[in-house]
């Protein structure tokens, strides 16, 4: 096996730094070991994570590399490397040979949010402007945000193809980059290969997730899914346990996907209820019902159709909700703000977080088996709830989500199986400040309100309560006494204190969540109990009194011709009106039209010229030729050639929607062939 080393030398980090765990990681200065190595002359190289086998690991992935493997660097591997592009596809990565698609299908959610994607992978690196080789990025590590250093030696075959993540785009290398991060955290390759996706996506987020089974989940799993894809979540899926092969129905057994979006249809018999799914491996599609090949699209109008149908093997599919709980056995929603099984509005959520361990002989007292048994051993947490409505002389059940993470027994996040974890609660109906935990006695007269239906040998396990206001205990234990390990303890509510009974620590007051998204779903809820369907007079009254914060006195007329419009773009079945989902989708559309707006309207004159407009629409992730944009002016924008808050708004939808027909219509990425009534749909009716 060949190892390829830089030409122009390298700058390691000595051994005497190598990685020990978590703590360690935040002892390699990203800004002094670049510095370093631009004022030396070298490329870096991480000798905590060196392009050797030891990063590999030892296991089944040492036999799945290929002859020849060489380390690269991105400026080795193509004349134009770049780190990242806000311009190409969103889903572009495509799973390599270790067996970590868990982690593609967290890796391509986050795809779909940018803000969150930049908490993790900082954009503005790259290979050239003091480049040196190294780079960064940050995970959510039980509790903290902790960066990752790495070089930017990547294992390739003798062909130069990357072995592992890689970008349809041959020349983008933030996944492949990110991955050997996540391996260093996750102590080497090889402990890639078994994973849940619930892990990479709290890791990537520091949320929380909830976990079902589709064939057993909630009745208004629809609901649910359509308050999730329009908020922040991550949504992933994974299929029938097994050995990871190709099914005749299309889909991977024992394989994890990406949820992408979900979409309701109206055929000629009525409404159909769809999820979009991605295969990480970038191929190899579900064969069903409203597969690429499947004549049910047949059922729809040919816009719709249009917009909806993408032929191409990307690995990106449609399928029936009903399919879907057939087929799936898992669903895991990680949010970054808990309130979204809970209605409850009004009040932003709080989090409070502590950390304990189960000690053998002391603290790992096992589950509730007799009432002679040593649970009570385990460490407790006192909760106290407080509705947010205090002046209610009968309060209302609060909501409360509890959430228990186990922290790795190893360097090595493999090498030691989760242990089976789960957690009680008590109600306290009296306390008066004893510093002492419990006693035994408390627990033989006191059932739970609370308990595991099963202890599950997961990383998290998190249950969402409804609890009245009161003092309350929980208590965190593994299956079996005696099993020793680290845990994180999570709690949010609207307002609650919490803190571990016996410890010397004080209590610990709650910190707040700042949801962008807060009470909205209310103003949905109340406004389509008014109009199941809006029209686009309807529409045209809801956005002219809608408020712009950011826009300032330049208060936005919608038009009713704008507001036919935008209508047009959005309406797929072409009936005229708007549903709930289509709104919250336009919702979110306006949001950023806002925000962009607002950043190149640097004067607050409530209109863009040229260049501020090519400005927004390539933040908007549209990138315009100077022609083009001129052209745009002339279409959208006034006498002037200044383009206001509303045309921008229908620049933007219509580009949108233009760029995905291109999209599902292109076989090879430069043109599309469409017979007459299909351009007639598409450009008369919008």
């Amino acid at each position: 096996m060949s190892l390829w080393l830089p030409f122009r030398g390298r700058w390691k980090l000595g051994r005497k730094n190598s990685l020990r765990g978590s703590s360690q990681l935040s002892k390699q200065d990203y800004e002094a070991l670049r510095e370093r190595c631009l004022m030396e002359g070298h490329l870096f190289e991480d000798d905590s994570f060196p392009a050797s086998l030891r990063s590999m690991g030892s296991g089944p992935l040492l036999q799945k590399l290929p002859p020849g493997l060489q380390w690269k660097r991105p400026p080795e591997l193509h004349s134009n490397p770049q780190f990242y592009s806000a311009n190409t596809k969103r889903l572009d990565l495509c799973q390599g040979v270790v067996g970590d698609c868990w982690f593609l299908a967290a890796l391509q959610a986050l795809t779909l949010h940018q803000d969150i994607l930049s908490r993790v992978v900082p954009l503005n690196q790259n290979f050239t402007e003091k480049y040196a080789g190294i780079f960064q990025f940050w995970f959510w590590h039980f509790g903290k945000w902790v960066p990752v250093v790495i070089d930017d030696r990547l294992p390739v075959n003798a062909a130069g193809q990357l072995v592992f993540v890689s970008s349809t785009y041959k020349n983008l290398f933030w996944g492949a980059l990110l991955e050997k991060a996540y391996a260093k955290l996750s102590g080497s390759y090889e402990d890639l290969q078994r994973g849940q996706v619930s892990e990479a996506l709290v890791d990537f987020t520091g949320g929380v997730t909830m976990t079902f089974n589709p064939s057993e989940a909630p009745g208004n799993l629809w609901d649910i899914l359509t308050r999730a894809t329009y908020n922040r979540t991550l949504i992933g899926g994974q299929t029938h346990s097994g050995m990871e092969r190709v099914l005749e129905n299309g889909l991977v057994g024992g394989h994890a996907y990406t949820l992408t979006g979900i979409r309701k249809v109206t055929c000629k018999h009525g409404p159909e209820y769809l999820v979009r799914l991605r295969n990480p491996w970038g191929k190899v599609e579900w064969k069903g019902d409203w597969s690429d090949s499947s004549s049910t699209w047949e059922l729809l109008s040919p816009k719709e159709k249009i917009l909806l149908l993408r032929k191409s093997d990307d690995g990106e599919f449609w399928m029936t909700l009903k399919d879907f709980k057939a087929h799936f056995t898992l669903l895991v929603i990680c949010k970054l703000t808990p309130g979204l099984l809970s209605q409850e509005v009004g009040q932003k959520w709080a989090c409070t977080l502590r950390e304990g361990k189960w000690e053998k002989g002391s603290t790992a007292g096992g589950r509730m088996k007799s009432p002679r048994d040593t649970f009570w051993k385990n460490p407790q947490f006192l909760l106290s709830i407080w509705s947010p409505q205090e002046d209610r002389r009968f309060p209302m059940p609060c909501s409360v989500l509890v959430s228990l993470l186990q922290k790795p027994r190893h360097r090595h996040r493999n090498r030691k199986p989760h242990l089976a974890i789960g957690f009680y609660l008590f109600r306290l109906s009296k306390y008066y400040g004893d510093p002492r935990r419990l006693p035994p006695e408390f627990f033989w007269g006191n059932g739970p309100l609370s308990w595991p239906k099963a202890f599950l040998t997961e990383r998290e396990v998190s249950q969402e309560l409804q609890l009245v206001p009161g003092t309350y205990v929980i208590v965190p234990c593994t299956s079996e006494a005696g099993q020793e390990s680290e845990f994180l303890l999570r709690v949010f509510s609207r307002k609650h204190i919490f803190h571990e009974i016996g410890c010397d620590a004080s209590a610990v007051f709650s910190k707040e969540i700042v949801d962008q998204n807060e009470g909205q779903d209310e103003f949905f809820t109340k406004l389509f109990e008014k109009y199941p369907e809006i029209n686009a007079v309807q529409l045209q009254k809801i956005l002219n009194h809608m408020t712009w914060p950011s826009l300032g006195s330049a208060r936005p007329l919608f038009s009713l011709d704008a507001c036919q419009g935008i209508l047009a773009l959005l309406d797929l079945n072409a009936s005229g009106t708007v549903s709930i989902q289509e709104f919250r989708d336009l919702w979110k559309q306006l949001m950023l039209c806002q925000e962009v707006f607002h950043k190149h309207d640097s004067h607050w004159l409530g209109h863009l010229n040229r260049t501020q407009l090519r400005a927004a629409m390539r933040d908007a992730g549209i990138v315009l030729s100077d022609d083009v944009c001129q052209l745009m002016l002339v279409r959208y924008g006034g006498p002037r050639l200044q383009m206001d808050f509303v045309s921008f708004v229908h620049l933007m939808l219509r580009a949108e929607s233009m760029e995905g027909a291109f999209q599902n219509l292109t076989q090879d990425g430069k043109g599309i062939y469409l017979q007459k009534p299909e351009w007639l749909m598409m450009t008369l009716y919008s």
